[in-house]
């Protein structure tokens, strides 16, 4: 029997293939691998399509069954939730997965997985196929309930019993830089507050505490049965927390009680609120010395504003005379006078009388000694003429009370807003617009930009459609308070094309 030469160089221990009769190393099924994935193709149970579902609203994949997860674009946990929506895997040896680049837009994801699996008694075969993803949107359980404006589980509701809102306007701002704002499910303004609605209670109490650590305040809780499960013993509960602000705000005129102004170290009873915090902080207007009251104290003896912004009148600086430091702390004990405030003698006169022969002039100890001089305008309170409903007021002897208590300096509204090229965020709230709340949101403004301290804690944002003001227009308001361009880094974008156009 002759054999054909073509054969004869085989090597030992090799066989031809009963197909093609290609020379291959021997298998259980006695062909080489071309052959057998023409007739064995172990990709055929694994879809070629695939349904993934997200949230639009919180950009979440649904992890079956009914789990909602935070995943990127090519991301770990966008590849586990890919094979998991394949569960013959199982029957396979899953070598390698990886994704395909695709438009982020076009709703579709494509991932090449490479299997290996077992064929024809003992063959290994592996082979790449390539599983695309149909991305369909479907609202979250979470985004359903807030989407829904009246799902709630608790609610903290802040209350402030003052005619202005800075002090709410202030601890906005620290809720949005401290993100506190992520789980809020809806914001309502009401009348003296706001409310915050919440889905879950933790999150509703981790706002309470918050208020507590930066704002003197108290608060109470109540709760409502909303179901009632008998067989396992599970109840649900709306509860609600009321929060109360201390009604002291900046340039609040208060009265203290005599044991309490004693016992914050000899102080007259009449101070003025410069600064509120987790502690109201009191200046004396004719001394320039400064205390802090913490919320026990407060609760304990609570005091109360004699006068606010609305009872204030407009008064020019007619003369400023300096004393000295003996005689300006008569009532101090012989303490010196802090940084921030020197007492000095004003003689101011009623801006709406300026000007008239019978105008009447007062003369007065103020603690703006370093921003006061002639020609400025201030507001001021006068105790003569008005009518205070305060026990601890009515019982001070009228000698001992000064007939015009100078509170702050004001400047020009209208020039100080053109110059304010910056902005603040504000919460997506059901506002009540009126304009008492744009005055005192303007005032808070100011405030910002007259208190560096209160700066610190608040972020300031760059405003892109107000342009800088002309230094010509400028060069004649030197003392105009105003926010320093490093402190609006946040949200500062440099052009660069512009720099070169400017080259």
């Amino acid at each position: 029997m002759q054999y054909s030469d073509q054969y004869t160089g085989s090597s030992p221990g090799q066989i031809l293939c009963c197909q093609c009769g290609t020379v291959i190393n021997p298998n259980p099924a006695n062909k080489c691998v071309a052959c057998i994935r023409t007739t064995v193709d172990i990709t055929e149970c694994i879809p070629r399509q695939c349904q993934l579902y997200s949230c639009k609203f919180c950009n979440r994949y649904l992890n079956p069954p009914s789990t909602w997860v935070h995943a990127e674009l090519e991301s770990k946990e966008l590849l586990r939730i890919c094979l998991k929506k394949i569960p013959v895997l199982k029957q396979v040896r899953l070598v390698d997965a990886k994704f395909i680049w695709t438009e982020p837009h076009s709703k579709r994801i494509k991932v090449m997985l490479t299997i290996q699996k077992e064929v024809l008694g003992g063959v290994i075969l592996q082979q790449s196929v390539v599983v695309e993803y149909v991305i369909h949107n479907q609202m979250c359980d979470a985004c359903q309930k807030i989407e829904a404006k009246d799902y709630w589980r608790a609610c903290v509701q802040i209350r402030q019993k003052s005619t202005h809102k800075k002090s709410l306007y202030y601890l906005e701002q620290l809720i949005l830089k401290y993100k506190l704002n992520e789980n809020i499910s809806f914001v309502k303004q009401v009348n003296g507050g706001m409310d915050f609605f919440y889905s879950k209670n933790q999150h509703a109490w981790k706002l309470v505490q918050f208020i507590g650590s930066v704002l003197a305040s108290q608060y109470g809780t109540s709760k409502e049965l909303v179901t009632h499960d008998a067989s396992s013993n599970i109840y649900d509960y709306k509860r609600t927390y009321s929060v109360e602000i201390v009604p002291v705000c900046k340039d609040d005129i208060v009265c203290l009680s005599k044991n309490l102004a004693q016992s914050l170290g000899n102080f007259s009873q009449v101070l003025i609120c410069y600064r509120t915090s987790k502690f109201i902080h009191l200046v004396e207007p004719h001394t320039g010395r400064v205390c802090e009251v913490s919320p026990n104290v407060y609760w304990r003896s609570p005091f109360y504003s004699i006068a606010q912004h609305a009872d204030f009148f407009e008064y020019t600086v007619l003369d400023v005379e300096w004393i000295n430091v003996e005689d300006c702390l008569r009532y101090a004990n012989g303490e010196t006078a802090n940084d921030k405030y020197l007492a000095v003698e004003a003689l101011v006169v009623k801006s709406s009388e300026l000007g008239r022969l019978d105008a009447k002039q007062y003369y007065c100890r103020t603690h703006l000694g370093y921003v006061l001089k002639a020609g400025d305008t201030v507001l001021g309170f006068d105790t003569i003429g008005c009518n205070v409903n305060n026990d601890n007021f009515n019982s001070l002897n009228r000698d001992d009370v000064a007939d015009v208590i100078l509170v702050r300096k004001i400047f020009d509204r209208t020039r100080r807003n053109r110059r304010r090229l910056w902005k603040l965020k504000r919460l997506e709230a059901e506002l009540m617009e009126t304009d008492s709340l744009d005055n005192d949101y303007t005032g808070f403004l100011e405030d910002l930009e007259e208190d560096s301290v209160l700066r610190e804690k608040v972020n300031i944002y760059r405003d892109p459609t107000k342009q800088h003001i002309p230094v010509a227009e400028d060069e004649f308001d030197d003392d105009l308070p105003a926010v320093d361009l490093q402190e609006m880094l946040s949200d500062l974008c440099i052009n660069d094309q512009e720099m070169d156009d400017a080259r």
